[in-house]
C-alpha cells in the first residue's frame, strides 16, 4: 500500500515538473523586444537619441521618401541625429535636431511637424533600406528600415508631393510699341 502511495506520487510530480518544466528553458514572448509596427526600432547603441518606428514612405518609383519616426531625446542637452540613407557614394546624409527631454514625432501631422524629405534615394516601397543612425557619443547602428507607399489610407499624408518647380516667363524678343490712335472729332 505505502509503495502504491509513494509511486502516485512521484508520478504527480513527474507529471507537475513535465508540463511546468518547459517554461524554464523556453524564453517567454512578453519579454523579447520586437517593432509592433509598420516602422522598426533602432537599438540603444546607436546613441543616447532612442528611435522609434522608423519608416520611409516613397514615391512609386522609390527617388523621393520621406523618413518618418518618433525620436525620443530623454537627456538635458540638444542632441542631433544622423542619418546616412543607402550605402557608399550614393548615401543620402541628412541629420535632425531634437530639443532635451523632448520627442520629436516626424510625420505628426496632427502638431504640424513634417517628415524628413530624402531625395535622390535608391527606396522602391516594399523593400528596405540600410540606414545607419548615429547620435552623441554612441557608436551609431545599421539598421534595415522598411520602405512603404502612400497606398494605406493612414500613409497617404505622409507620401512625398512633387516639389513645386519654378519657371521665368520667356522674355519678349521685340519689345511692342504702342500705336497711336485716332483723337476724337470735337
Amino acid at each position: 500500500m505505502k509503495t502504491r502511495l509513494i509511486a502516485s506520487i512521484a508520478v504527480g510530480a513527474a507529471v507537475v515538473l513535465g508540463t511546468t518544466g518547459c517554461n524554464i528553458l523556453a524564453p517567454q514572448a512578453t519579454t523579447i523586444d520586437y517593432s509592433a509596427s509598420d516602422g522598426v526600432n533602432v537599438p540603444a547603441d546607436s546613441g543616447p537619441l532612442h528611435v522609434r518606428n522608423a519608416l520611409i514612405v516613397a514615391n512609386d518609383d522609390g527617388t523621393t521618401g520621406n523618413f518618418v519616426a518618433a525620436i525620443v531625446n530623454d537627456t538635458t542637452e540638444s542632441l542631433t541625429l544622423r542619418l546616412e540613407v543607402g550605402e557608399g557614394s550614393t548615401a543620402v546624409r541628412s541629420s535632425v535636431n531634437v530639443p532635451a527631454n523632448r520627442t520629436l514625432s516626424l510625420g505628426d501631422l496632427a502638431d504640424d511637424v513634417e517628415p524628413l524629405r530624402l531625395d535622390d534615394i535608391d527606396a522602391v516601397p516594399g523593400s528596405t533600406v540600410p540606414v545607419y543612425f548615429q547620435s552623441g557619443d554612441g557608436q551609431g547602428a545599421l539598421i534595415q528600415v522598411p520602405v512603404l507607399d502612400g497606398a494605406l489610407e493612414y500613409l497617404a499624408p505622409l507620401a512625398p508631393t512633387p516639389e513645386a518647380t519654378f519657371s521665368i516667363p520667356a522674355t519678349p524678343s521685340a519689345t511692342p510699341t504702342p500705336t497711336p490712335s485716332a483723337t476724337p472729332a470735337s
